[in-house]
């Protein structure tokens, strides 16, 4: 019987396949392992995108339609930041804000990031751990015919608009994991890669100190679902960094990039001409629907994973 589950995970794609995972899944069971490379200084705030949608996401707090934020929030300090002229491009609403003076009010005292996201998810009710993956920095910065910029102004500020050129992890490899990272994954009856980029998502993740020697070593069934559909994903430019580092966009990109450590690979059922290929690389292929557009479908596919361990 599956007790313990280790998640890796980015933003939007991870927080709607553990969605359905915490309705068939107790909270206090699950792991959850977040990419900080989207980690950005705003408005004087340490902003950190990818565990907060996560814990806004588990909590019950996030915005649906947008798939980040927090419901009905409001964007007053915002509007006034513009009147003072200050860029307003990445739309951080009022109780959003709140997080991030509170984080950035623990970093500044010198409380490590897991620590802070304990207090964070427990004032929130999340009964799961989440992790961010390091203490340090580490950034994914995007090189375009524009310049090298940082991720999250690729994505939001430009819209994803430039055409990539190379996609670098600045600092991953001098960064340590935090604490309790290795463990879980050690300790877990099961790791799932969830859908998220395998560009700068999940691969700072596997860049930071040894966790992909881990996942390697570990006795743990490692299962991944694929972030690729029909040659483009469902959310977010995971197709144009790969495209910019030459790589095919496709599921079997995906699989080639986890091969040393994975077992199982979900394909969705409109990429079934490729399973034998992905088989080709020794990793066995389950196909299901994992375009999840409904609750139902979220717990449907996170079922069908949980059965695979």
């Amino acid at each position: 019987m599956i007790k313990r589950i280790a998640c890796l995970a980015g933003g939007v794609g991870a927080a709607k396949f553990l969605q359905g995972l915490i309705r068939i899944l107790p909270q206090e069971n699950l792991t959850v392992i977040v990419n900080t490379s989207d980690d950005i200084r705003l408005y004087g705030l340490h902003v950190s995108p990818d565990p907060d949608i996560i814990m806004y996401t588990l909590s019950g707090l996030v915005d649906e339609k947008k798939g980040w934020g927090i419901q009905n929030d409001s964007f007053n300090c915002l509007g006034m930041l513009q009147k003072y002229g200050c860029e307003t491009w990445f739309k951080l609403g009022d109780r959003d804000l709140a997080t991030h003076i509170y984080r950035t009010q623990l970093l500044e005292e010198g409380i490590p990031s897991e620590e802070i996201s304990l207090k964070l998810c427990e004032a929130l009710g999340v009964k799961a751990r989440i992790l961010p993956v390091t203490n340090q920095r580490v950034e994914a910065k995007i090189v375009t015919e524009a310049g090298k910029m940082h991720f999250e102004e690729y994505l939001v500020k430009r819209e994803s608009r430039d055409k990539v050129l190379d996609v670098i992890i600045e600092g991953a490899e001098s960064a340590h994991p935090s604490l309790g990272v290795i463990e879980s994954l050690l300790e877990a009856d099961g790791i799932i890669v969830c859908p998220s980029n395998p560009i700068v998502s999940i691969g700072p993740i596997l860049a930071v100190g040894k966790i992909r020697e881990t996942l390697k070593e570990t006795e743990a069934k490692i299962v991944a679902v694929t972030p690729i559909v029909k040659g483009a994903t469902i959310k977010g430019p995971a197709d144009k960094l790969m495209k910019g580092l030459g790589m095919e966009v496709s599921p079997y990109s995906v699989a080639l990039l986890y091969r040393d450590f994975l077992d199982v690979f979900f394909l969705d059922n409109e990429d079934k001409v490729e399973k034998r290929k992905i088989e080709s690389l020794g990793v066995k292929v389950v196909t299901a629907n994992t375009i999840m557009r409904s609750l139902k479908d979220k717990i449907k596919l996170a079922k069908l994973v949980l059965q695979s361990f």
